[in-house]
Parts: C-alpha cells; structure tokens; sequence
C-alpha cells in the first residue's frame, strides 16, 4: 500500500527533487512496516540570520495502527547536513530503525 506522503518547506524553496526524493525513501520504509497509514516531511532550511551553509533539518512523521512515528535528521556530527538528501537520507534512517522497533515489540 502507498501511504500519502506530503512534504512541506520552511526557510527554503520548494524542490521536486527534493519531494521524489522524499517519496522514494518513504516507499522503501514500506517494506519494514506495510500498514503505514500518513508520512508528513518536513524540510527546513536555515532562517535568515543564521550563517549561510547552516545545517538542514527534517523532521518525519509516520501515522501507523496504534500510534505515531516521529524523526529527525538530528546527529552529532551536523556538518553532514549541509547537504538536503543527506539529511533526508538521515531522517529516514532514523524512522526504520523506529519501525523496526516498533515491529519487534508488536
């Protein structure tokens, strides 16, 4: 089942790159967890006053029976965010290994 996935931006332009990109990630989530139900993303970029080439951050959310997922890109190491498919890459990681879990503990 494709759940829908809608992607947001704040601080940064809209990308359709961006939002396949999103939606192919989201696709390959599926197959760890098929009763996904809602995935919102959400992109952020740096706001004005922070220092050009400042981290990206993401933030998902996954609606499944029973509950809500939620993830960041958020790390250690931000320098890796710089780049946006990094950061989306990180976001979705983090939310696999949560349905993972979440799986395991069902």
């Amino acid at each position: 089942m494709q759940a829908p996935v809608t992607v947001s931006f704040r601080h940064v332009d809209r990308s359709d790159a961006v939002e396949e990109r999103a939606r192919a990630l989201m696709s390959r989530l599926e197959r760890f967890h098929e009763h996904i139900t809602r995935c919102h993303v959400v992109v952020e970029g740096p706001t004005a006053h922070h220092a050009k080439g400042a981290p990206f951050m993401v933030k998902i959310e996954l609606a499944v029976p029973g509950g809500t997922i939620f993830a960041t890109n958020a790390q250690h190491d931000e320098a890796a965010n710089d780049d946006v498919y990094v950061a989306l890459n990180d976001a979705f990681e983090n939310a696999k290994r949560q349905l993972q879990d979440s799986v395991r503990h069902a």
